[in-house]
């Protein structure tokens, strides 16, 4: 539910089926990166716009009564090539296969009218799983956002799937990371763009990158973006100026049965301390801030699929 004085936050990326295969069969989840995102900050009560590609099919009717029933809006750019799928394949066990059909491989965002409102009246934009090998769309979205150290949070979530251009991509995920105020990196991501470990793809990112314009990522004195580094069963980071915060993994209850959606629901929880808190300026609100993406993200991974669930509860539609 909508929490009073919420804050308007709209994300942009991807919106697809997850099709999951494992022994004992196939199933399939509404899903995509930013999507995760998108319903996870509903459910943590704040006013959400998710902005992503939708075909003209039966999947995308289900992606857009999912949204409805979590009360996120939908602002739609249509795709020639169908809804987007992601097939995770563990049915031979150990870690799982991904394969994109082509509309997820050829991802574009139209800056309509109505995309353009929905970016211009946010108080935060998040952006997830974008196409950033793509310099037509990575400068449609850096003139769409004004102020983005100020409202900008990124997530560059690459798949190998889906990379067309890995050099360009990172080159340009650098670029919008400078002018951020908060980015997202994973061991994998780093592992994935930069072929090197996650401490030095953080350096990287914290040092401007490649291509930045030389602005800083906040407006409290210590330059460039929050860094939110997460690794896994090693837990997350944030490097925030001469800030290092570090939070384990918590432990909650019952075995973990799906990591998926895992760095969505610790992005959504950094996201909406943001929103209610502003970011944080000290070691001890960004604990805070991480102790609760921690739990968050261990509450989540105790049930399949993405949705956000709660250390208190799992919230469900109608709960």
């Amino acid at each position: 539910m909508t929490q009073p004085n919420a804050a308007r936050i709209t994300v942009v990326g991807d919106a697809l089926i997850d099709e999951l295969r494992d022994p004992t069969g196939s199933r399939e989840f509404v899903g995509g990166a930013a999507l995760n995102v998108a319903v996870g900050l509903a459910l943590l009560g704040e006013r959400v716009t998710l902005v992503a590609m939708l075909g003209d099919d039966e999947p995308a009717t289900r992606i857009r009564a999912f949204l409805a029933d979590y009360d996120v809006q939908l602002v739609e750019s249509p795709s020639a090539l169908g809804t987007s799928r992601a097939v995770s394949d563990r049915s031979e066990g150990g870690e799982p296969r991904y394969v994109f059909n082509d509309a997820a491989r050829h991802r574009r965002l139209s800056f309509d009218a109505a995309t353009l409102e929905a970016l211009g009246d946010a108080d935060l934009v998040v952006v997830s799983c974008y196409p950033f090998d793509d310099a037509e769309q990575v400068d449609a979205l850096l003139d769409a956002v004004a102020d983005p150290e100020q409202r900008l949070i990124v997530d560059g979530n690459p798949r190998e799937g889906m990379l067309r251009d890995r050099d360009a991509f990172l080159a340009a995920f650098e670029r919008v990371a400078a002018r951020s105020l908060l980015v997202k990196a994973g061991d994998e991501d780093a592992e994935l763009l930069a072929r090197e470990p996650l401490d030095a793809f953080v350096a990287r990112l914290r040092s401007g990158g490649g291509g930045g314009d030389g602005r800083g990522g906040s407006d409290d004195g210590r330059g460039g973006p929050a860094v939110l580094a997460t690794a896994g069963r090693r837990g997350a980071d944030v490097h925030h100026g001469d800030l290092e915060v570090h939070a384990d993994i918590v432990d909650l209850p019952g075995r973990v049965i799906d990591t998926m959606g895992a760095g969505d629901a610790t992005l959504a929880a950094i996201v909406h301390h943001i929103a209610r808190d502003s970011v944080p300026t000290d070691s001890e609100a960004w604990r805070e801030a991480l102790g609760e993406a921690m739990t968050i993200a261990a509450a989540t991974v105790r049930h399949e699929g993405a949705l956000l669930r709660t250390g208190a509860s799992s919230p469900e539609l109608g709960s």
